[in-house]
């Protein structure tokens, strides 16, 4: 599906990001991961290449294009995954707090962009999928900062989408809802009653489950390929339905 293909996913070695990269190797792409931290047992596939990158500074999108020319010889597809939350309210989150967001869930998914652009069109076109969140569409409390730069990321897909379709790269976004992980296990054990809050999350969902990695990883795939050729400037939501379901009182 995806054979011949070089895909660059920020983040891509960990969590959501790690489920991404499983479904686009399986469907044959080969995958440079940038991130910060270095990669596990990743780091031995034939498909998989490697950059460290921190994508809170300004020169990581330059790092990360120039050793995709370098080392795949240009990209086809760039999957906008890494990004990170903090919970603060607006009276106790600092102007550092609201940049440090901005850069790297906002900022840093903009300027890879233009810096990887090039490497599309010289290569007849590509694929841009950033990877956004229902906070982009709703709001957890204390998550102003993280709902802005989601809602932003979804903003900028819908903008990139209509300037670039003339050069045949489309941009789109998944809103992914819970996604298990690490992190969201860790928020439910730290909770009172766990298994009752587990409970309740599983209720919000009409498919009676949380998401996994390769849930988001598998509709990465599908917007990379040529299946959604006609499919542009959208925001599709992956959330097992919780946003479609209206809430009750009882």
């Amino acid at each position: 599906m995806l054979k011949g293909k070089n895909v660059v996913v920020t983040g891509g070695g960990r969590g959501i990001g790690r489920g991404i990269t499983e479904q686009l190797l399986e469907a044959g792409a080969s995958v440079l991961i940038a991130q910060r931290q270095a990669l596990d047992d990743l780091r031995d596939h034939p498909q998989v290449y490697f950059v460290e990158a921190d994508l809170a500074s300004i020169e990581s999108p330059n790092l990360i294009a120039h050793f995709a020319q370098e080392q795949l010889g240009g990209v086809d597809v760039l999957v906008n995954n890494a990004g990170f939350m903090f919970e603060k309210s607006i009276e106790e989150m600092t102007e550092q707090d609201w940049d440090r967001m901005m850069a790297v869930n906002l900022r840093a998914p903009a300027f890879l962009c233009k810096a990887l652009v090039p490497q599309m069109r010289q290569r007849g076109g590509g694929s841009i999928i950033n990877i956004g969140s229902i906070e982009g569409i709703g709001a957890n409390p204390e998550h102003a900062a993280y709902c802005a730069s989601k809602a932003g990321i979804h903003g900028l897909t819908r903008a990139l989408a209509v300037d670039l379709g003339r050069d045949g790269i489309r941009c789109n976004a998944i809103a992914p809802g819970w996604i298990n992980s690490e992190l969201s296990d860790a928020y439910l054990a730290a909770q009172a009653d766990p298994r009752a809050a587990r409970q309740a999350l599983l209720r919000l969902h009409p498919v009676g489950r949380t998401g996994l990695p390769t849930d988001v990883g598998g509709a990465v795939v599908f917007l990379a390929c040529e299946s959604s050729a006609f499919i542009t400037g959208q925001v599709l939501v992956v959330d097992g339905g919780r946003t479609a379901k209206l809430p009750l009182p009882f």
